[in-house]
């Protein structure tokens, strides 16, 4: 088995199969063809059943199903992680700091066709740990409260256009975009080249549209408090928030390429103008 020795986790399936995630990456895995790891599970497993992360320290594993529990299991210990909410990101999840742990939901567990997911800590290399390290955080705690963002929705267009001019700049001196630019882009971003020209016309409609992003924005700041994200004495400035938003994950560098998914825009055109906000 080669392993792909620059990437930060290493997620193993039933089969055998290996793949690699960077750090800032992030793989969704379920039965379902948009899945981008597909498990041949049957109906015990969700379409879209759980997401890994790769981030600075280990990996974070997620529930992101609404229908089907999912499970963590290491050294015999067996933890169900939450369900997503209604609001389209999980509540909690385990984070792996070194070694493995495996997961899958109760009919992988009774087959015991489980995935496992693995990183090496900073003085180790995956096959001297043997998989097998204990999956904790630093502190001991193997809970972590994650921030998850379901690409097919609103929320996260708005949060990728905030977070994009540093996504491209990662120095971060370019300045980010308030609400009217933000709403301006998603008219972009969906194709809707008659209401940019009423954007631009149309005070009353800028207002509209600015103030629904402008929602969005307070969602995002309220959940990244609720996480714990940030210390209760930060105020949640732009700055902050999509800095929360990138060294956590939330948004990356690989999400951009969904600016350029005909299929992915054409979600979100649906989304914002066939929908009622």
């Amino acid at each position: 088995m080669a392993l792909d020795s620059t990437a930060a986790a290493h997620v193993t399936t039933p089969s055998g199969q290996v793949v690699g995630i960077q750090e800032g990456h992030r793989l969704v895995f379920g039965r379902g063809p948009d899945a981008d790891l597909l498990i041949p599970a049957g109906r015990g497993l969700s379409r879209r059943a759980g997401l890994i992360a790769a981030v600075s320290g280990g990996a974070w594993v997620a529930n992101i199903s609404r229908t089907h529990a999912l499970y963590t299991e290491s050294e015999g210990n067996r933890t169900r992680l939450p369900r997503m909410e209604a609001g389209g990101e999980p509540l909690g999840g385990w984070f792996v700091r070194a070694g493995s742990t495996l997961v899958g939901s109760r009919a992988m567990l009774d087959d015991r066709q489980l995935l496992r997911v693995a990183v090496a800590s900073p003085f180790e290399g995956l096959a001297d740990l043997g998989w097998n390290a204990p999956s904790v955080r630093p502190d001991g705690d193997p809970t972590l409260l994650p921030l998850y963002l379901d690409p097919k929705t609103k929320l996260f267009l708005v949060a990728l256009m905030w977070c994009k001019p540093w996504l491209i700049d990662p120095a971060r001196t370019t300045p980010l975009p308030r609400t009217p630019e933000i709403a301006r882009a998603a008219l972009e971003v969906t194709g809707a080249f008659y209401e940019l020209e009423r954007f631009d016309s149309d005070p009353a409609f800028r207002d509209r549209l600015a103030a629904r992003v402008g929602e969005h924005l307070k969602v995002l700041r309220r959940k990244i408090t609720e996480r714990g994200l940030v210390r209760s004495d930060i105020r949640l400035s732009d700055e902050v928030v999509v800095e929360v938003l990138i060294e956590h994950t939330v948004i990356t560098s690989a999400d951009l390429a969904r600016l350029d998914d005909p299929a992915w825009c054409s979600r979100q055109e649906d989304l914002w103008w066939t929908r009622r906000p």
